[in-house]
């Protein structure tokens, strides 16, 4: 009777234990679905983390260099607008140093400075735009050049110079008052390589 009773308790036991692993089975399956998701969580978090972390250096990045572009940016602004008007004055400009090369040749500084101002007078009654404070001898040459006929033997003032830049740069003959003979000298000096005849 008393195995029986026993085998009973057992049976009920082992019931209940059946039962109970059943429910941890069941809770178990519950933890590594909630841990499964809390690792997918921890993973998403680390990678929101990680690309907010780029999206700073970025950021970052590019405030330094709209920061250093800040000061350019006056400079561009006042080069656009150089470029822009010297567009404007372009037409006028280039009649200027065409009028300078075709017809001052022949006459002193003085005669030349008055040859543009009545020029100029003349653009301005006509509203051709050009640059008030044009240097034909810097539009026309450049000091690298310049320097170079220096030591060829032409003179630095700014007649000479205004001769240089009609001998190379007028499509006809040019025609140089040279009572000192140093444009003679320059000429020879510069196109002595290239098999220059002089006629006396």
């Amino acid at each position: 009777a008393n195995l029986a009773l026993q085998e009973g308790r057992l049976a009920a036991a082992q019931m209940e234990l059946n039962s109970a692993q059943n429910q941890l089975d069941e809770k178990q399956a519950e933890l590594d679905e909630v841990q499964a998701m809390y690792d997918a969580a921890v993973k998403e978090k680390q990678a929101l983390l990680d690309d907010a972390e780029a999206c700073r250096r970025k950021m970052n990045n590019a405030s330094a260099l709209i920061e250093g572009l800040g000061g350019e940016k006056l400079r561009w602004t006042a080069s656009s607008k150089n470029f822009q008007n010297q567009i404007i004055n372009l037409v006028g400009n280039v009649l200027l140093a065409t009028g300078f090369l075709s017809y001052s040749g022949p006459f002193n500084q003085e005669y030349r400075n008055l040859l543009l101002q009545l020029w100029k007078k003349e653009m301005d009654n006509n509203k051709i735009p050009y640059s008030k404070n044009l240097n034909l001898t810097s539009m026309l040459v450049d000091n690298a050049t310049v320097g170079e006929w220096n030591l060829q033997g032409l003179p630095n003032d700014d007649l000479s110079i205004q001769n240089g830049i009609i001998v190379t740069k007028a499509s006809r003959y040019p025609l140089l008052i040279d009572p000192q003979g140093q444009g003679k000298i320059w000429i020879k000096n510069k196109e002595k390589n290239n098999g220059l005849q002089v006629n006396s």
